[in-house]
């Protein structure tokens, strides 16, 4: 059944409102009338809900039964992945999206080749990239849409990174400490933190002011990782070791 995804201000008490692209595809595309049941999605909850009427410029849905989504992980991921060239960030989200991702941050290194020079630049490549990950959290059965924030300077990421309960940059240069090491001094992680460089990876200095924010350098393997495999890799890696994909569903690891 598709899902649908809609924000609380749609909701009044057992009636739901669609609009927009949702409500053009249902009636358009699906035809769907009076008494069809379609799944919507708010929130990390799952309304089954019966259409009551197909509007002019929207869809009105009774709600007939309401369950917390069973898709989410309560392992909060971040993903700061430094901008990469082409579309490659299109594959990077809609991948991470279906893993459990739970949000993105576009992140401006040293090292990018990929430029983005004005701020509307910023908001169609975010917009887009929204759109993506909408669609990756249908097909997904996810309970939330994953945000995608605007762009920042590594620096500003470092910053909001060092809030996580554990965070993580993966570095070539790093041979040793493998995740494993890393998660058996976890204790009950809740949120996290993925650093993926660019093309070109990080710098010194880069790695310097991480590990000052105590977010921790470890390796992915002895092989090196394009950009678009790193952060796919290491979230599968973070996901299993502590989120749902070993552990159960809904379920907080304690290490």
């Amino acid at each position: 059944m598709s899902r649908y995804f809609v924000s609380s201000t749609q909701i009044l008490g057992n009636r739901i409102t669609i609009i927009g692209e949702d409500y053009q595809h249902l009636k358009k595309v699906l035809r769907c009338e009076k008494g069809d049941v379609i799944t919507v999605c708010c929130d990390g909850f799952d309304y089954e809900s019966e259409i009551y009427e197909v509007a002019n410029d929207c869809i009105l849905a009774d709600i007939i039964n309401k369950e917390t989504n069973l898709t989410e992980s309560e392992l909060k991921v971040t993903l700061y992945q430094g901008l990469p060239k082409a579309d490659k960030m299109d594959l990077i989200i809609q991948k991470c999206v279906e893993l459990g991702v739970n949000a993105i941050v576009p992140v401006i290194t040293e090292r990018c080749i990929s430029k983005i020079n004005t701020d509307k630049d910023a908001k169609n490549k975010v917009s887009r990239w929204q759109k993506i990950a909408l669609e990756a959290a249908k097909q997904s059965d996810r309970g939330i849409v994953p945000k995608i924030f605007m762009p920042v300077r590594f620096s500003e990421a470092v910053e909001l990174a060092s809030k996580s309960n554990l965070s993580v940059i993966p570095y070539e240069k790093e041979s040793s400490t493998g995740f494993k090491a890393i998660v058996s001094k976890c204790f009950a992680v809740e949120t996290a933190s993925i650093f993926i460089g660019p093309e070109g990876g990080y710098t010194e200095q880069e790695i310097q002011l991480a590990e000052s924010k105590g977010i921790k350098k470890l390796t992915l393997g002895p092989r090196i990782l394009r950009t678009e495999t790193a952060g796919i890799v290491a979230l599968s890696l973070m996901m299993y070791e502590l989120g749902d994909v070993s552990n159960g569903r809904n379920k907080v690891c304690s290490c």
